[in-house]
């Protein structure tokens, strides 16, 4: 499975460079040099964190699978029909999980990473979360009753994950009937806005028909203003990824009642008790405000140190992933860490946090031990 990442990433990487392309033909480039490295690096790191929780990824659904499948029959799920339906299934399950993340701060906070760009193209579909997985595995267990095999779960969830490339972009426009039936391009831009008719709509993978069943859609009308309410500074992935939790960790510690340090972690996202909202008042957002924010600038000298280094680790964690299969778990487990410290050096470079001169010789030591290491695993 992972290798199949690996051939499919030259495929993502030109269809990026043809939308690149298109935007700067028509002067309306939708793309940002710090943004995108951020994007594709939180891509990368939830893809090698893939690698080191196969329990959760489909481990678990493999053990209880023969426990509780309703219908083995290989006849049928090896059949055109029976891959149709698993599809299916598997989109369905993914709707009330992905609603769950927006509706659920616990959730929310392990999915708001694919948010926090404010910028809406083919990077932004890379940018996946790396901690829904721990969370969500129960709510594909329904497949494992139906009887959908473990392989086939595998292969759907890849499926309907692929789908939703193309649809992260603003150079395709509105689609008529198909914007009425599947997740569409003017559909899925309404779910990463923040505007207030916008909020918590259009979670359907493939198919918005879950959305218009259950109340959850919402038609694109007006400007889409992109990113979070709460928006993420700097480039840092680990910031990235664990910041969200931090404000939910506060007002659990701060308020009185235990009611409330429970309600912190599974009410909205934007619910707060009483008291400690008092204590501790938030600014009220402004879409004005959100519309007008933008990417701090990058000097010359650490884009290009940016670039090289991502571009190493690019190098490194495909050829991690390439030779995951073989590799033993705790091997797997130190080019995890070797990786995200990697990552995050070239977040510290955008950021302007780590020096240049530190920067150089830390990246190629950690570019080393992970090279060693795969080379090893070989």
């Amino acid at each position: 499975m992972h290798r199949l990442v690996v051939l499919v990433v030259p495929v993502f990487v030109l269809l990026m460079a043809c939308e690149f392309a298109w935007g700067w033909l028509k002067q309306r480039n939708t793309y940002r040099f710090a943004d995108t490295v951020a994007s594709l690096s939180q891509g990368l790191l939830s893809q090698a964190l893939a690698v080191c929780t196969q329990l959760f990824q489909i481990g678990l659904y493999a053990l209880i699978y023969p426990h509780v499948a309703l219908c083995t029959d290989a006849g049928f799920w090896d059949s055109a029909f029976g891959w149709i339906a698993a599809v299916l299934l598997f989109d369905f399950c993914d709707y009330w999980l992905h609603r769950a993340s927006h509706e659920s701060a616990l959730f929310w906070a392990a999915h708001a990473v694919h948010h926090q760009s404010r910028r809406f193209n083919f990077s932004t579909a890379l940018r996946q979360e790396s901690m829904v997985a721990f969370l969500g595995w129960a709510f594909y267990l329904p497949m494992a009753v139906v009887g959908v095999p473990p392989e086939q779960f595998g292969l759907a969830g890849l499926i309907v994950l692929v789908y939703q490339f193309w649809i992260h972009t603003e150079h395709i426009g509105k689609l008529g009937w198909f914007d009425r039936v599947f997740s569409s391009p003017s559909n899925h831009r309404v779910h990463h806005a923040v505007n207030d008719g916008y909020l918590d709509r259009n979670y359907g993978g493939m198919l918005v028909v879950w959305d218009r069943l259950f109340g959850t859609f919402a038609e694109e009308r007006e400007r889409c203003v992109y990113g979070t309410r709460k928006p993420l500074a700097g480039f840092d992935p680990l910031r990235a990824v664990l910041g969200p939790y931090a404000p939910l960790a506060r007002d659990a510690w701060h308020t009185r009642r235990w009611r409330d340090k429970l309600g912190v972690f599974w009410r909205s996202p934007g619910w707060r008790p009483a008291d400690v909202a008092a204590r501790f008042p938030e600014p009220d957002f402004s879409l004005e405000a959100a519309a007008a924010l933008d990417d701090p600038p990058v000097g010359r000298a650490r884009a290009i140190a940016a670039t090289l280094h991502f571009a190493g680790w690019v190098g490194m964690t495909l050829a991690f992933l390439w030779r995951a299969d073989d590799m033993a778990f705790r091997t797997g487990l130190e080019l995890l860490a070797l990786t995200v410290a990697g990552f995050w050096a070239v977040g510290a470079v955008l950021d302007a946090r780590l020096r240049l001169r530190w920067a150089w010789p830390a990246q190629v030591l950690l570019l080393a031990l992970a090279g060693a290491l795969v080379f090893a695993a070989g």
